[in-house]
């Protein structure tokens, strides 16, 4: 039986669909019979994760085991969540679903430590900062962890909010390249673009380098998983 994936979307929009896209990119398949079936609930109820977090605003879990449970009744044999502030939430999660749901920081930090990383640079949300999303798993790795300073984070979490959620393109004005190259200056072999919406902004930006992409690591760690077949890197 063919193998389905159930995407907890909505958190952006635009992060789910850059999920999707990369999932098909990275899929070795010939003919559309031949992709794996994607169930998608872009689910725009789910409240603020970094909010949560930091100022004890709404809790996401009710919409996001929602978005679950609906995923699974829909035959999903592995779940994936297009944003890394929401693993703050994946061991709550994950007690209402019968299903795996794929971790996407740690198959991240997997994919740096299968590269001989020994320093990587996060740029992230302030909730996954601060909540040690990230720095969780580089440090059970024995990664060191670098961060960008506190002016520096102001632009990634403006670049984040109001320009990708908020469905603009002028990401020129951020200044990306300026910090990637500051993170590297500081000894940071890659930098992790730990919010699902940077991918975006640094390919909008025409950054390629010294990036690592969360997103293409899940998309490729959900077809290993199950066992589908995959382009070589």
């Amino acid at each position: 039986m063919k193998k389905t994936i159930g995407i907890i979307g909505g958190m952006g929009p635009m992060a789910t669909c850059d999920l999707m896209k990369k999932i098909f990119e990275v899929s070795d398949a010939d003919c559309d019979q031949n992709y794996v079936h994607v169930c998608v609930d872009c689910n725009t109820n789910i409240p603020d994760r970094t909010k949560a977090i930091l100022e004890k605003g709404e809790d996401p879990i009710p919409e996001m085991v929602k978005s679950a449970v609906s995923l699974q009744n829909m035959g999903a044999d592995l779940l994936m969540i297009p944003c890394n502030t929401a693993h703050f939430f994946y061991d709550r999660l994950k007690i209402f679903t019968d299903i795996p749901i794929l971790h996407m920081p740690r198959e991240t930090v997997k994919a740096l430590k299968e590269q001989n990383i020994s320093c990587a640079a996060v740029l992230a949300t302030d909730g996954v900062i601060k909540s040690g999303v990230y720095e969780k798993e580089l440090r059970a790795q024995g990664i060191k962890t670098i961060y960008p300073d506190a002016e520096q984070q102001q632009k990634i979490m403006a670049v984040i909010y109001r320009c990708i959620k908020a469905g603009k393109k002028d990401v020129e004005k951020y200044g990306l390249d300026d910090i990637l190259k500051s993170l590297i200056k500081q000894g940071a072999q890659s930098v992790i673009l730990g919010c699902t919406e940077l991918p975006i902004a640094f390919s909008l930006a025409g950054i390629r380098e010294n990036i690592v992409d969360p997103t293409e690591i899940a998309a490729r760690a959900a077809l290993k998983f199950l066992q589908l077949p995959i382009h070589a890197l």
